[in-house]
């Protein structure tokens, strides 16, 4: 996670974690409808305590009594927020795996559509602030499929709960004091200030103190709204930040390259890269990252795939045997949630159920021999 903004992972639209909408009331909580129910606020007396307690530490810090009352008025307990920070899975994804999901078809399908509606937007952007138009709705597209993905749960029950919990309880204070200091300030009310479970907000995901110190009000209405179905200020929040991240105007981010420095895959492509590499990173510390924002922004711009190839799998599987593998399931009746060679947990359901209906070991190991015996 890179701390100075917000990240777990890919992103809530790369990886489709984005919760659901609608209300339930709870001891006076409240949370969307069709999210999940451990997204839900639960009764937790010690949580109560340490609002409670937390409430004069903000008094403190200048936050009024009144934000106080209106923001948790509808906060509670979600102990899926706590699951989930618990449990993030170590990131073993290999760049081909990464590249899959990040640059799949549809995702560069939509980012030109993307592009093509906002496409004033984006140039009034790049003309203010340099960054490449391309590369602010490749950074979209990642965090949320392009606003499709942004999130349902509320700010200030997600951090809170965090905060509670103590496994970061500082950050997530801190997170929570500056969701306040938005509510305060008038951006937006407590029921719209929604995000993931984590507390990221808006088309482009932001932290409450990465709101706080780079988001702009570019439509001019007095409020910086990200969390509104119009992109704007989300878009011009990230051109903004990346511009402050050190950003050079006209400048590509990178490019495939055969004697390029970098190889995040050991066998598969390698490239150069520019300091506006390093400027995305600091929007996510993380080289698949930002080589995934780079790499989409090209092909929205109608650049093609990668030139070089990826090794086999350590099963001994390419990406088109595993997306046979995955069709050939699915053939047989065993679901594995798409054909897009990425072998997540579904796939591997799928190949544990096909295993035993065969009478092998249900490991969930993919194999050649296993892609033969489905034809």
């Amino acid at each position: 996670m890179s701390i100075n903004r917000r990240h777990f992972g890919l992103g809530l639209g790369a990886l489709g974690l984005a919760a659901c909408a609608g209300p339930r009331n709870l001891g006076g909580a409240s949370a969307p409808a069709g999210i999940p129910d451990d997204l839900r606020p639960v009764p937790n007396a010690g949580y109560d305590a340490w609002v409670a307690s937390f409430k004069g530490r903000a008094a403190g810090q200048g936050i009024s009594e009144g934000t106080l009352s209106s923001a948790f008025r509808s906060a509670g307990f979600v102990p899926g927020a706590v699951t989930r920070d618990r449990n993030q899975p170590e990131s073993n994804r290999t760049l081909e795996d990464y590249l899959s999901i990040a640059v799949s078809d549809e995702r560069v399908a939509k980012g030109r559509a993307a592009y093509a509606r906002q496409r004033p937007t984006l140039a009034a952007l790049e003309a203010r602030y340099g960054v490449d138009a391309s590369i602010i709705t490749a950074v979209w597209g990642l965090e949320s499929f392009y606003g499709e993905r942004r999130g349902d749960v509320p700010v200030i029950s997600a951090t809170s709960t965090l905060a509670y919990d103590g496994r970061r309880a500082a950050f997530f204070e801190q997170q929570l004091v500056a969701a306040l200091r938005i509510l305060q300030r008038g951006d937006v009310t407590p029921e719209r200030m929604v995000g993931s479970w984590a507390g990221a907000m808006g088309h482009t995901q932001f932290i409450p103190t990465s709101y706080l110190e780079y988001a702009v009000d570019f439509t001019g209405d007095g409020r910086r709204d990200i969390w509104s179905d119009d992109p704007t200020d989300s878009l011009a929040s990230t051109a903004a930040y990346l511009s402050r991240s050190g950003w050079t105007r006209g400048v590509r981010w990178g490019n495939e390259a055969a004697d390029g420095a970098l190889q995040p895959q050991p066998g598969g492509p390698r490239f150069s890269v520019t300091g506006n590499f390093r400027a995305i990173k600091r929007y996510n510390n993380s080289d698949l990252y930002a080589i995934g924002v780079g790499h989409l922004a090209d092909r929205i711009a109608g650049g093609g795939p990668l030139r070089g190839s990826f090794p086999p799998d350590a099963n001994g599987l390419t990406k088109d045997d595993r997306i046979r593998l995955q069709q050939r399931l699915t053939a047989r009746g065993f679901d594995t949630g798409g054909a897009d060679g990425v072998l997540g947990p579904k796939s591997r359901s799928a190949i544990s159920a096909y295993q035993g209906s065969i009478g092998q070991a249900a490991t969930g190991v993919p194999s050649v021999a296993l892609l033969r015996s489905l034809g």
